[in-house]
């Protein structure tokens, strides 16, 4: 009789604690390539092997800041003072101010004023830019200034062929290849109406794209030949579906071992819906209904 108690106690139990997982609001789910569930601590024992680890965000998701947050003081517990971060947000001409206010020369307001931040910056980097001062490690404004991306969204890669050797400091290596049948620039092709006989302005946007893809690559190669293992946090487009980013990393160093990561929104967390599945290595999915910061 009791062990009868005890099996109907048991599958109550269950039951109760079945319940309670339906019931339950979790604020995020990981997931690999493949859509099996994984913990935080499986996935960071992976990105702690990689040179470089792309975290691709959605620019206005609080879960996604506060993940790369986590990841950023995880990583640099496991690689000390042979860790960076970097970050699409920052444009590499401003890498002065940033270092000034890094190694404590210049006021923090006075920085601000001066990077160019983005309207989201107190919200959702500066957290992270202040956690690279507080420990001492290099943040790298690894953007191209909007200035040469415009000129190039303009007139195509052939408006930067006159621009000065000061200029070409903030730009990846020209001339600049372009492999416009990755299927991520032909997404934008099509998106922007490109037509089966070309359309010069669609191209001239991806051309800018690249150009975007191709300067981040060019910044993080410089620390990771300086010995530095990277953080980068840049919007998902630029590196999902390992290109992007990732594409000019390959380039630049084929051996180089770099694991990704995306933001995506679902209704469910439960599982991982087909289409975001091998986006990345690592799938972040946010509940749909997730409050936005802007």
């Amino acid at each position: 009789m009791i062990k009868v108690f005890l099996i109907a106690y048991l599958i109550l139990l269950m039951g109760i604690v079945t319940m309670a997982q339906k019931n339950d609001k979790p604020a995020y789910q990981l997931f690999n390539n493949k859509g099996k569930q994984v913990k935080y601590g499986k996935m960071l024992v992976e990105l702690q092997k990689a040179d470089v680890v792309l975290f691709g965000e959605q620019h206005n998701d609080p879960i996604a800041h506060w993940l790369q947050l986590e990841v950023a003081k995880d990583l640099h517990k496991a690689h000390q003072q042979h860790f960076a971060i970097g970050a699409e947000m920052f444009e590499a001409d401003v890498q002065l101010v940033l270092n000034e206010f890094l190694s404590g020369q210049v006021a923090e307001n006075n920085f601000e004023q001066e990077s160019r931040p983005w309207n989201n910056y107190k919200t959702d980097y500066r957290p992270v830019v202040r956690f690279a001062k507080e420990v001492s490690i290099p943040f790298i404004a690894t953007n191209v200034p909007r200035r040469y991306a415009s000129m190039v969204s303009g007139g195509g890669l052939k408006a930067l062929e006159h621009v000065s050797e000061d200029a070409r400091r903030y730009i990846a290596p020209l001339p600049l290849q372009v492999d416009m049948d990755l299927p991520g620039y032909k997404n934008m092709l099509a998106m922007f109406g490109n037509s089966t006989h070309g359309n010069t302005k669609s191209q001239h946007i991806v051309q800018a794209q690249a150009l975007k893809d191709a300067t981040m690559a060019h910044f993080i190669l410089q620390q990771v030949n300086s010995g530095k293992k990277m953080l980068h946090l840049n919007g998902a487009y630029h590196s999902d579906n390992y290109e992007g980013i990732g594409w000019y990393l390959k380039q630049g160093n084929p051996q180089l071992k770099t694991l990704t990561i995306t933001t995506v929104l679902q209704e469910d967390l439960d599982k991982l819906t087909e289409e975001n599945k091998l986006k990345a290595d690592f799938i972040l999915v946010v509940p749909a209904s997730m409050t936005r910061t802007y």
